[in-house]
């Protein structure tokens, strides 16, 4: 049987262990979910010096921060069989990125696997960044990729996405599912839509209080009184004459007016859309992703 002295020791010594764990554990949890939530550079193919990723992961926060959107950047030098799109769309859903409902950011990849540079898009990033400007940022990427600059690659990725960002969507931007074919159109008003509109309205309010105020000067009656009192007084009459008119000459003038066709594509279906399209595909989790990639 243990004696009252041993189970008073044993009582201390759970009570300093509960004790250091109490003070212990909630500091450890809440450095590993800090470090969880800031990360956005994910170097799996070991591209970067630590100075380098620190640079960016810098750089990637103001971004984050200007434009309320999520931004991620990874490497990787084994895809796991995948394409490097379907990488990149992967590890932007299963990763938890992505800003509101609709999970808005870009994820930027470079898969030394494929030798492909993927830029996925989501969210309301899927109207900013067109095919157009994605292959134009791609373009840029390309150069320093050829070069093995692959820092190079990051920070123009990060540039171009702020100059997109800072110029808006484009007027006639249009998501096309290239699965589905469906279309759908953004709506926005322009700042001269807005003000012909105002104009429209203060234009249609003033002319009803003008004819309220018309009405109750009761100019035209004051008139007509004038005009009867001036004929009665006056002991006028009036004289009809006889008048026709006749048809001197008649031309007719023929003119042929040339069917309107539009010289640009209607973007249904074709790969070839205008400037505004942004072509969207389905990943694995079921989610909506632009982009596009390009081999190296």
């Amino acid at each position: 049987m243990m004696s009252w002295s041993k189970i008073i020791k044993n009582i201390r010594l759970l009570v300093m262990v509960m004790f250091c764990l109490a003070f212990c554990m909630p500091v450890w949890a809440g450095t590993s979910e800090t470090a969880d939530e800031s990360q956005r550079v994910f170097d799996h193919a070991g591209l970067f010096t630590s100075a380098q990723t620190a640079s960016m992961e810098t750089e990637i926060a103001e971004l984050q921060k200007k434009m309320k959107m999520d931004v991620v950047v990874a490497t990787t030098k084994d895809s796991g069989g995948k394409s490097a799109v379907e990488y990149a769309d992967d590890f932007y859903d299963y990763g938890g990125f992505g800003t509101g409902n609709d999970y808005n950011g870009l994820l930027f990849l470079i898969d030394m696997d494929n030798r492909e540079l993927t830029i996925s898009t989501s969210g309301i990033m899927r109207r900013y960044l067109t095919d157009k400007r994605i292959d134009s940022m791609l373009d840029r990427i390309y150069e320093y990729a050829s070069q093995g600059d692959y820092e190079g690659c990051v920070e123009q990725f990060l540039k171009d996405t702020l100059k997109y960002y800072n110029k808006g969507i484009q007027a006639g931007q249009y998501i096309y599912d290239v699965e589905t074919g469906s279309i759908s159109f953004h709506r926005s008003i322009r700042w001269y839509e807005w003000m012909l509109a105002l104009g429209v309205s203060l234009f249609a309010a003033g002319s009803s209080c003008l004819s309220v105020v018309r009405k109750y000067g009761m100019k035209k009656e004051r008139r007509k009184s004038a005009d009867f009192n001036l004929a009665y007084r006056a002991d006028c009459h009036f004289a009809l004459q006889n008048q026709s008119d006749s048809l001197v000459n008649k031309f007719v003038t023929q003119a042929v007016i040339p069917r309107h066709t539009s010289s640009g594509s209607s973007g249904g279906g074709g790969r070839s859309g205008g400037s505004g399209r942004s072509s969207v595909h389905r990943s694995s989790s079921g989610r909506s992703h632009g982009g596009g990639s390009r081999k190296f």
